[in-house]
């Protein structure tokens, strides 16, 4: 099995090398599906290529020096027999989890192995107390690993020592950033770490000067400067945790920020918005959906709750059975943990009965029914379904994963394709965006809009709404009043 899989340079090179020396199993199998990075491990993890590709042992990298990697073999057929020969190099097992195996796709493809240790995560630092090793000083990759095994802490059970109290004051730090928050930050970190890899600079810490160099390159990638605050925001993490002097508080890369976001402005960038898929749009979406497959009663479902509930795709990836209940005027939704719930008191939201194709409680009621779903994730995976004369929806295509939120958005994206609108313009914001601003159509209250959002301020409620015509919608325009 291959550890993971890293792309250097542009991505239409690497794989026309990839599929160029590849089995024609590999082959099909990528064209098929290849592009989501866990499934391309995978997928490649059996891969035969021919020729074989050269096997490196990577140089050990202490702070202020650079080793490079040795060239152990040249023509490995195969990811398993690049593992054997890396173990039988380091002195382990072939299996041992320390001994980390990586495809690097480039012009010219290479295995790469290495030892690597596992870090525990960082505790508080008090009087007496001496924290945990951090991988200051160590490889990239090395780094990347030990914030995502710190990110990814438990709160220990309590044993009564200080020590086990300390690191569970640490892992609850730790939770107190949401998921999208420590996803963003992880996509980051990797990011970063990949970047000065490449470029042979010290990972970590870093230099003020190396981020600056590393976020106007990213920008040159077209990254947009929202993305690349997070980055900024990833690498301040990451030195925290790690107990490094923060290098991205240096004015150096504030500059650098402010030159993005300004010259960015210039040249006429404006954050892209998905477009809201309002009551009209969404009924045109819901009228070429085919309920007689499971993939289709899901997603009407889903897209009806999603439009009436306003929610994010996050929070329809985490819906639970046991967060919705029937009551006489529809269905009450409880979410546990929501972005607007700062405090995860909870949210309780309520998705009526309506009088048309469009209502999200019969959607539910039947996606259940046929789904005989009783536990556990309600919007979960469909495999491709068979055709069946008479056409019905058939219980083998149903998995037991929840989609998730990058999922969901894709969905959004096929369906209203199928529908003949621009695919690409809709994702997951649009049910949330057309939710409001159909509201805002009918001429609800702010406050109702508000509360629909569960936004803390109204200010985060127009970056919702689409406004439409700016002279039909002018306040002081009788003839819209």
């Amino acid at each position: 099995m291959l550890d993971d899989v890293v792309l250097h340079g542009r991505k239409d090179r690497a794989f026309a090398q990839l599929l160029d020396r590849c089995d024609r199993t590999t082959f099909h199998r990528l064209s098929q599906n290849g592009s989501d990075p866990e499934t391309l491990r995978q997928i490649l993890s059996t891969v035969q290529f021919s020729p074989g590709l050269p096997l490196r042992i990577s140089g050990v990298r202490l702070a202020g020096m650079q080793a490079y990697d040795l060239v152990a073999a040249t023509d490995i057929p195969f990811p398993a027999r690049a593992r054997a020969l890396a173990a039988e190099h380091f002195g382990c097992a072939p299996n041992a989890s320390e001994l980390v195996i990586s495809l690097h796709l480039s012009p010219a493809p290479y295995f790469l192995a290495q030892i690597e240790i596992m870090f525990s995560p960082p505790v508080a630092q008090d009087a007496g107390h001496t924290p945990l090793p951090s991988p200051v000083g160590q490889a990239p990759r090395t780094v990347v690993r030990w914030f995502d095994a710190t990110l990814g802490t438990l709160v220990p059970q309590r044993d009564g020592t200080l020590e086990t109290a300390r690191d569970a004051a640490s892992a609850y730090a730790l939770n107190a950033k949401a998921p999208n928050t420590r996803k963003a930050y992880r996509a980051g970190v990797r990011a970063w770490c990949a970047w000065a890899e490449r470029h042979a600079l010290p990972c970590l810490p870093a230099r003020s000067a190396d981020i600056s160099a590393f976020l106007a390159d990213e920008r040159g990638r077209g990254m947009t400067p929202g993305t690349l605050e997070l980055r900024r925001a990833a690498l301040t993490y990451l030195h925290r945790l790690a107990g490094c002097p923060v290098p991205t508080a240096d004015a150096a890369v504030g500059e650098t920020m402010a030159g993005i976001r300004k010259t960015a402005a210039r040249d006429g960038f404006t954050p892209r918005r998905k477009a809201p898929a309002t009551s009209d749009v969404l009924r045109q979406i819901i009228d070429r959906i085919d309920i007689t497959t499971l993939a289709g009663l899901r997603d009407r479902a889903l897209l009806l709750m999603g439009f009436y509930g306003a929610f994010r795709r996050s929070e329809l990836a985490s819906l639970d059975v046991r967060h919705i209940s029937l009551t006489r005027k529809g269905l009450l939704v409880t979410l546990p943990h929501s972005k607007g719930d700062r405090q995860d008191k909870g949210v309780e939201i309520a998705l009526p009965f309506t009088n048309d194709s469009l209502c999200p409680v019969k959607a539910y009621g039947a996606w259940i029914t046929v789904s005989r779903i009783a536990d556990g994730a309600v919007f979960r995976r469909v495999r491709k379904e068979k055709r069946q004369h008479p056409p019905c929806p058939s219980l083998s295509a149903l998995g037991t994963e929840a989609l998730t939120d990058r999922s969901i958005a894709r969905m959004v994206q096929a369906r209203a394709a199928a529908a003949g609108l621009e695919g690409s313009s809709f994702g997951g914001h649009s049910l949330k965006r057309g939710a409001l601003t159909t509201g805002m159509q009918a001429g609800a209250h702010p406050v109702k809009l508000k509360r629909l959002a569960r936004h803390s301020s109204y200010a985060a409620l127009g970056d919702y709404l689409e406004l439409g015509d700016p002279f039909d919608e002018h306040a002081l325009n009788k003839s819209a009043s």
